[in-house]
C-alpha cells in the first residue's frame, strides 16, 4: 500500500518557503529603561506617521500579577522601541505622554484582549484598535495566530521559543528581546493586509464594530466565589470537600498575592483536588500525611514550602459546622446543562436545535468561525426565554453587536417558532463544570 503524503507533501512546501525572520531589521534597540530613553523614544514616535504596532509581555505562569513587563511599540517613521515598565510604574508622566500619543491614531493588537489589561493598568487606553488575531477570524482564515499569518500572508516564518518564558527577569537576555521585537515587526504590514482582505470580502465594517466593542466593554466584575473555578472542580461531589477547595484556594491567593508568585506554583489546582478528596476519608493532620497524598501527583519541593498553612486551612475547614459548608453550586443565573433540554425542556430544546443548525449553514456560508457570528450562550439563552420583547432587543441586552443582530436575529425568530427538534448530532463543547 502506497501512502499518500500529497497532504503532508503540500504543507512542507508552504512552511518551507516562508523566510524565517530572524532580527528586526534595524536591529534590536536598547531597552527604555530610563527618563532620557523614554523621551527619546517619544520624540521618535511622534515624529512617525500611521498606526502603532503593539505588543505586551506578561509573567504568566511565574506570577500573581498580570502586569506587563515589556511593552513593545513600532511606528512607520517612528522606529521599533522596546519599554520596561517597571521603573516608570503605572501613570508615569511618560505612560500619559506615550497613552497622548496613541490616542492620535489606531493601534494594532495581537488578540487584544490579552494585552488591554496589562496596558491599561500602566495608563495606555487606546480610542482606535486593530486586532489582527480577530480579524483573522471574522475573515474566516483558518489559523489566526501571529506565526500562522505571517506564513500564509506574508510567508514569513516566525519563532515562538520565547512565548512561556518568565519576563519579570532582569536583565532580559538578548534572545528574549529579540523575539519581543519581532512581534512588532511586521505587525503593521500584517494590518495592512488583513485590512484588504475585510474590506474585499465585505467584512471589514463588522470587524471594526468588534474591535470598538473591545475597547467599550466594561471592566468584569470581581466573580463571586472565584474558588469555583479550580480546575478538576467535577470531581468534588461532597460539600465538605467543597470547604476545604475554598480553604486551600483562598489562603494560597492571599500567599501568591503577597509574594506576586503565580498560584499554580505554590500548589497546583490538582493537588488541591487532591488533597480535598483525601482528607475528608482520612484526615491530613502532619506533613507527613500531606506528602503522601501528594506524591502521585509528582510531588514538588515548592508546594511543601507552605504545609504548615495548607495543613491549617485543611483542619480549619473540616472543623467548619455543616452550615457553613459552601453550598454546591450558588450560580443561579446558570442555564440548565445541555443534556437535559432534551428530556425536561423540549419545548426550548427544539427551537435551540433548529437555531445551532441554521446558524452554522449560515456561518459556513459567510465564512467565520459560529463563535464570532454570534456568541453561543447568547443563542442559548434567547431559546431558553423566547423574549416577548423581540429578538432583536434581547441580543443587544445581551451583548450582541448590530452586525450580529441583523444577520442571526432573523434566524432566532424563526428558530423560536419551531415545535419539532432537528436529529443532529451535538458538536458543542461542554458545559464548564462549577459545583
Amino acid at each position: 500500500m502506497v501512502e499518500d503524503t500529497s497532504d503532508s507533501a503540500e504543507s512542507t512546501e508552504k512552511v518551507s518557503s516562508a523566510v524565517p525572520l530572524l532580527a528586526p531589521a534595524n536591529g534590536i534597540p536598547l531597552v527604555v529603561d530610563n527618563d532620557q530613553r523614554f523621551e527619546a523614544a517619544l520624540a521618535q514616535l511622534s515624529a512617525g506617521h500611521g498606526p502603532f504596532a503593539v505588543d505586551a509581555e506578561r509573567a504568566s505562569g511565574y506570577k500573581y500579577s498580570a502586569r506587563a513587563y515589556l511593552i513593545q511599540i513600532k511606528r512607520e517613521g517612528g522606529g521599533l522601541h522596546l519599554i520596561d515598565p517597571i521603573p516608570f510604574g503605572p501613570n508615569h508622566k511618560y505612560f500619559q505622554e506615550l497613552n497622548s500619543l496613541l490616542q492620535s491614531d489606531e493601534v494594532i493588537l495581537h488578540a487584544s484582549t490579552q494585552d488591554l489589561p496589562c496596558l491599561r493598568e500602566v495608563g495606555i487606553n487606546p480610542i482606535k484598535l486593530f486586532d489582527t488575531e480577530l480579524g483573522g477570524r471574522i475573515a474566516g482564515l483558518p489559523r489566526v495566530g501571529l506565526g500562522p499569518l505571517l506564513e500564509s500572508l506574508m510567508e514569513v516564518s516566525l519563532a515562538k521559543e520565547h512565548s512561556a518564558v518568565d519576563w519579570s527577569q532582569r536583565p532580559l537576555p538578548q534572545d528574549w528581546l529579540n523575539y519581543a521585537a519581532l512581534d512588532v515587526e511586521l505587525l503593521i504590514e500584517l494590518r495592512n493586509q488583513m485590512y484588504s482582505i475585510l474590506e474585499n470580502s465585505k467584512k471589514l465594517k463588522w470587524a471594526l464594530e468588534e474591535f470598538q466593542s473591545i475597547l467599550n466593554a466594561p471592566a468584569p466584575p470581581p466573580r463571586v466565589d472565584p474558588w469555583r473555578r479550580t480546575s478538576g472542580m467535577h470531581k468534588i461531589k461532597k460539600r465538605d470537600q467543597l470547604a476545604v477547595v475554598r480553604a486551600l484556594w483562598t489562603v494560597r491567593a492571599e500567599i501568591a498575592q503577597e509574594v506576586d508568585i503565580a498560584q499554580g506554583r505554590l500548589l497546583s489546582d490538582a493537588a488541591i483536588v487532591e488533597i480535598a478528596t483525601k482528607s475528608v476519608e482520612k484526615p491530613i493532620a502532619n506533613k507527613k500525611a500531606l506528602e503522601k497524598v501528594l506524591r502521585p501527583l509528582g510531588l514538588r519541593a515548592r508546594w511543601m514550602e507552605n504545609s504548615a498553612t495548607w495543613i491549617s486551612a485543611i483542619t480549619d475547614a473540616l472543623a467548619l459546622p455543616e452550615s457553613q459548608w459552601p453550598p454546591v453550586r450558588t450560580d443561579s443565573d446558570a442555564l440548565p446543562p445541555l443534556k437535559i433540554w432534551r428530556e425536561r425542556f423540549p419545548q426550548k430544546y427544539a427551537p435551540l436545535t433548529h437555531a445551532k443548525a441554521n446558524i452554522q449553514a449560515k456561518a459556513n456560508e459567510l465564512v467565520i468561525p459560529f463563535e464570532n457570528l454570534i456568541t453561543p450562550e447568547y443563542v442559548r439563552r434567547i431559546c431558553w426565554s423566547a423574549p416577548k420583547s423581540g429578538v432583536a432587543p434581547a441580543l443587544a441586552a445581551l451583548g450582541a453587536r448590530p452586525w450580529q443582530i441583523e444577520i442571526v436575529g432573523p434566524i432566532l425568530e424563526a428558530a423560536l417558532l419551531e415545535t419539532e427538534p432537528l436529529e443532529i448530532p451535538e458538536t458543542e463543547p461542554a458545559e464548564p463544570s462549577e459545583v
